[in-house]
């Protein structure tokens, strides 16, 4: 039987099986970073330099601290594109076992996971050596954006409601989003090294998450709702601690780690509840929990909405914002074939 083939056909692995090992795996991987801290460099960074400065790279890169950040990220990035490329060539169909790229792509994951720590441990640097914290974060929120104007159609964007005027733009969007949402988890899981404080830690929880949910594509586990809805609601405790523990480190007095809390609960109370099919009655009761929960953590400072609603506005500004630039981009495209039928 040909190598291709092989990796088309369904294995006996259950897909739900494989994404609970791969939780597992990204939970062990993590205490795995933490274990080894002592015996990993000892940088005596720079001071920090501003908002873009990227604090944890060394202060004097070489040849080869570069060459194997970017290297490790290309041929990790490569491969899984090449696997993205091969399944949606020969259209599998969504299956409740693991196609054979998936088994491929959970093995690439767990290698480049294990040479990214040893990548860290000799050379130590990532991509944050030569790229601002803008980049990094960026990748993050347009794949959260991309989620919300693809799931639109299954779900709404408004409390329950679709928006006609992101159909086309979300149909182009679930069809190229391998590619997109795999190259923002790569970039942001190579553009850190493998450090061990609480921030990084978290982090690369997260990311690991993300890149065990990247290698389950066409099958049933990929697109379990609860599962989905898990990966993207995550951010809100990655998004609090990380911002919590820049809190407690800076001394800063007040709690901006709120506005990432609650500014991602509104997001879930928003949008992303919905589409777990949830009766009326828990709906409700979770928009209670949200309202009572932001008049207690303001209990004893005025209320500023705009802690609450910047990450919200921000999101769906953004989505409608995209929703513009693929109408634009489809209309040129139409514009090029009328060119070039009138030129035939």
């Amino acid at each position: 039987m040909p190598a291709t083939q092989r990796w088309n056909e369904a294995s006996t692995i259950d897909s739900n099986r494989a994404m609970w090992w791969g939780v597992g795996f990204s939970f062990a991987f993590t205490l795995l970073i933490w274990l080894v801290r002592p015996w990993m460099p000892q940088i005596d960074f720079l001071p920090d330099q501003g908002v873009q400065w990227y604090y944890w790279k060394l202060p004097d890169p070489d040849f080869w601290s570069r060459a194997s950040g970017w290297g490790g990220y290309l041929l990790h990035q490569v491969t899984i594109w090449a696997l993205i490329y091969h399944a949606q060539k020969s259209k599998p169909g969504y299956t409740k076992k693991l196609h054979g790229f998936n088994v491929l792509a959970l093995g690439a994951t767990a290698f480049f996971c294990v040479l990214h720590l040893g990548q860290t441990w000799v050379w130590y640097d990532g991509l944050g050596q030569d790229l601002g914290t803008a980049t990094s974060q960026g990748a993050v929120i347009l794949m959260l954006v991309l989620i919300l104007l693809m799931e639109n159609q299954r779900r709404g964007l408004f409390f329950g409601k679709k928006i006609k005027f992101l159909n086309r733009p979300g149909a182009i969007i679930r069809h190229y989003h391998g590619y997109i949402f795999s190259w923002a988890v790569i970039y942001t899981f190579w553009y850190h090294p493998m450090e061990a404080t609480f921030g990084h830690l978290v982090g690369f929880l997260y990311t690991f998450l993300l890149l065990v949910q990247s290698s389950l594509f066409f099958t049933r586990a990929h697109v379990n709702k609860y599962w989905m809805f898990v990966q993207e609601a995550a951010v809100l405790i990655h998004g609090s601690l990380v911002a919590y523990e820049q809190q407690v480190r800076g001394g800063f007095d007040k709690p901006f780690w709120l506005m990432f809390f609650w500014g991602f609960a509104a997001l879930i109370v928003v949008t992303q509840m919905y589409g777990l099919g949830l009766s009326p009655k828990v709906r409700w009761s979770i928009i209670a929990l949200f309202v009572a929960g932001v008049v207690f953590s303001y209990a004893d400072r005025p209320i500023d909405a705009n802690e609450i609603i910047r990450i919200p506005v921000i999101e769906y500004g953004l989505v409608f914002i995209l929703a513009l630039f693929i109408y634009l981009g489809i209309w040129i495209n139409k514009g090029v074939k009328r060119l070039r039928g009138a030129g035939a």
